[in-house]
């Protein structure tokens, strides 16, 4: 779990709720109304601008967010150089029983490709096609959570247009003004909340979370590559801490 992400929504939260509560009750918040304009209009517009299968998928996209681990560059490395020194001592064909005890999909995929005997130029051209649909899913996704942040409050700017005709329609009874003026006001908050304190930041984390999983594939990609072409252990480390900033690197023996 991302400790960060946990934090921040806790943290954000929670201070607005203290501010409520430090001033009245946190009922007087809660309106029907205003949740269903909102939910209900992001919702709506969101399946209006994409296919149901994106919208539906939101809910797995945002879990990314949260429970998605990235692997420590410096375990790639530390991976690529046990397996070019085994491929060096003991031959390619020695990879065929680690293939199994991968994790990872995408370096499995890869060492496969290497054990089956296939060139360089055939292993990078497949692999760059996942790394390219890997990005376009990971776009997508980012994307959709994105517009909802966008439709968030432009919805409550609906819900305090409703409620603010409501209120001068009825402008002659009094009781009806405070409840019309709650659900105008409250669907502003609600859109603010919902795209400042949800959508929007987890946008910005899928999309930090996508550079750090795409440096991490192009890592393995330039690791097999190498092993496949037969290169030096040391010439690997090189190769793969030139991914990396000066202080993150970490030399070999």
């Amino acid at each position: 779990m991302d400790l960060a992400s946990v934090i921040g929504i806790v943290l954000s939260f929670g201070l607005v709720v203290s501010a409520i509560l430090t001033g009245s009750s946190l009922t007087i918040f809660i309106s029907v109304p205003s949740f269903l304009i909102v939910i209900g209009g992001t919702i709506g517009a969101s399946l209006v601008n994409y296919p149901m299968s994106y919208v539906v998928g939101v809910v797995g996209v945002i879990k990314n967010a949260f429970f998605t681990s990235i692997q420590p560059p410096a375990e790639v490395i530390a991976q690529f150089l046990d397996f070019s020194n085994r491929a060096r001592r003991e031959g390619i064909l020695s990879l065929e029983p680690v293939v199994k005890e991968v994790d990872d999909e995408f370096l499995r995929k890869g060492l496969q490709l290497t054990v089956d005997g296939l060139d360089p130029e055939t292993i990078q051209e497949i692999m760059e096609t996942e790394l390219s649909y890997l990005d376009e899913r990971h776009q997508s996704g980012a994307d959709v959570v994105a517009v909802m942040g966008t439709l968030a409050p432009a919805m409550g700017m609906i819900g305090t247009v409703i409620g603010l005709v409501q209120m001068l329609q009825t402008m002659s009874d009094p009781s009806t003004i405070g409840p019309a003026m709650a659900v105008a006001l409250l669907t502003t908050l609600y859109g603010a909340i919902l795209s400042n304190l949800v959508f929007n930041p987890i946008s910005g984390k899928l999309k930090v979370r996508h550079k750090q999983e795409q440096l991490i594939r192009e890592m393995v990609l330039e690791g097999i590559l190498s092993i496949c072409k037969g290169e030096n252990p040391r010439i690997i480390e090189e190769k793969l801490n030139s991914y990396l900033a000066p202080k993150d690197r970490k030399q070999g023996e």
